[in-house]
């Protein structure tokens, strides 16, 4: 992690103590409670407010959303079937899940590079939800951060009991509704629908996946909060490996701000930097830690400290940005935050990787058949101037309709005799199966193995081919 303390000539007043453990546990292991004042409506606390709305209108909205008869967004992993933007991914295309997972990791490692952990301060669920919801409404309930230190340390009373027991209860009703919609991800609005409105004993599976997920949602915001950020998700961890001293961060300008204090009476004002160490950066944190000790692995990038901080200066009367967006760079040679070459290039190839991606998501095929000769069998003769194959086609059907499907040879040169039925009839979002020959004059034959053609026809469109081999004997027709 980087500090500041690093390009100065004094240790820091506090010691060098946080670098031994994180902010969130004392010296004997024990929990720290952060009670983190509210910021003031600053610049980025308002865009964050706004954004926030956004995220939870769309977080809460999406499931209801459907398109052509089928969710927009589904995540339905004991199915096996996952619905991106109204199109639907079965097994068969595991790798364009497999390469969006890579895309994501590819994603994640040159964003983090350039703009440090602006997803989890902006874009995180787990920062809007605890910062943008849940700790408001304990705000409403409990009051700021000194009302609440107060409450926690006032013996049980029948006013204590009210407060904590109404927090609790609505920090439970907003876990239980976020159960709910995160369930619909995975299962539908409408199988969700069903868990709600029929009789429990018919979704005792689908009721206990509520309550498990309400008890997980209740503990993590109530009670683990800022720990899930700082124990739990590995990003914050990775960030020390990720960034360097180009990266966009949150940081704090110790050439600007140091030596801190206030000006006395008949002290020179040259003595002192622009940080009156008011620890307002501090109150504000909801992680705990003091941002003008450098990057911390427990910072979110919420930019509380910027608008707590922006908010002192514009009172005694100082320029804003004594904390902002910049890189250690910057910082040290006094600089503003420049969008580099470094930048440009990681912005460069992540457009690359989104667009192919998206060229692959746009051009997959709706229709997917897989044909493959029948294990263990050979050549068949037909009559004295002909050869036959059995084959397998199996078929994925990725739309909303049922499909008939007819198989035909390309090229002219020979014939398909179907197993049973004339079509292979396939259900919607489902698979079907058949079985044909393929039956080839032995004049077409040239070579122990032949390429041929398959096309795949819905009436008189053709929406698939697959080519396969056809086998004949070792001495082939001259």
């Amino acid at each position: 992690m980087f500090s500041h303390h690093e390009h100065l000539n004094e240790p820091t007043t506090e010691g060098e103590s946080y670098r031994d453990r994180i902010n969130t546990v004392d010296e004997n292991g024990k929990r720290n409670w952060v009670f983190a004042y509210k910021p003031p409506n600053g610049k980025f606390y308002n865009i964050r407010t706004w954004l926030s709305i956004l995220y939870f209108i769309l977080f809460f909205g999406m499931p209801f959303v459907y398109v052509n008869d089928r969710p927009f967004f589904l995540l339905n992993i004991p199915q096996a079937k996952f619905i991106f933007f109204g199109k639907v991914f079965w097994p068969q295309d595991f790798f364009i899940l497999g390469l969006t997972m890579v895309t994501f990791v590819f994603f994640i490692v040159l964003f983090t590079a350039a703009f440090g952990r602006l997803f989890c301060g902006w874009a995180c669920p787990q920062t809007n939800f605890m910062e943008m919801m849940f700790r408001k409404v304990e705000f409403f309930i409990l009051g700021d951060a000194p009302a609440q230190r107060q409450l926690k340390n006032a013996p049980w009373t029948s006013k204590k009991i009210f407060k904590v027991g109404l927090k609790q209860l609505a920090f439970y009703f907003l876990s239980f509704i976020i159960a709910n919609t995160f369930l619909a991800y995975i299962i539908g609005v409408k199988e969700l629908e069903k868990i709600i409105t029929e009789p429990v004993i018919s979704h005792i599976g689908g009721l206990s996946s509520i309550l498990i997920f309400s008890a997980v949602f209740f503990a993590v915001y109530s009670f683990f909060r800022e720990q899930a950020c700082i124990v739990v998700c590995p990003y914050g961890r990775l960030q020390s490996v990720l960034l360097d001293k180009n990266s966009m961060i949150v940081a704090y300008d110790y050439k600007r701000g140091e030596p801190r204090g206030v000006v006395k009476k008949g002290e020179e004002l040259t003595t002192k930097g622009d940080c009156i160490d008011c620890h307002q950066c501090v109150k504000v944190c909801p992680t705990g830690i003091d941002i003008r000790n450098g990057l911390q692995m427990e910072c979110v990038g919420c930019t509380a400290c910027i608008d707590a901080c922006d908010n002192i200066m514009e009172r005694i009367n100082k320029p804003k940005g004594l904390i902002r967006y910049a890189s250690e760079n910057s910082i040290a040679n006094s600089e503003p935050l420049h969008f580099t070459t470094r930048m440009k290039l990681y912005t460069g190839l992540l457009a690359i990787v989104l667009s192919v991606l998206t060229l692959l998501l746009m051009t997959r095929k709706d229709i997917d058949p897989t044909v493959m000769r029948t294990p263990g069998q050979l050549y068949q003769e037909r009559g004295p101037d002909s050869l036959s194959n059995l084959y397998n086609v199996k078929v994925a059907n990725k739309t909303m309709k049922m499909i008939p499907m007819t198989i035909r040879l390309e090229g002219n040169i020979g014939r398909i005799e179907s197993v049973g039925k004339d079509y292979v009839e396939v259900a919607q979002e489902g698979q079907g199966s058949g079985t044909f020959f393929v039956i080839l004059p032995k004049s077409a034959l040239h070579q122990r193995k032949t390429t041929i053609t398959l096309s795949f026809w819905h009436g008189d469109q053709k929406i698939s081919e697959s080519k396969t081999n056809f086998l004949g004997p070792i001495k082939v027709a001259d």
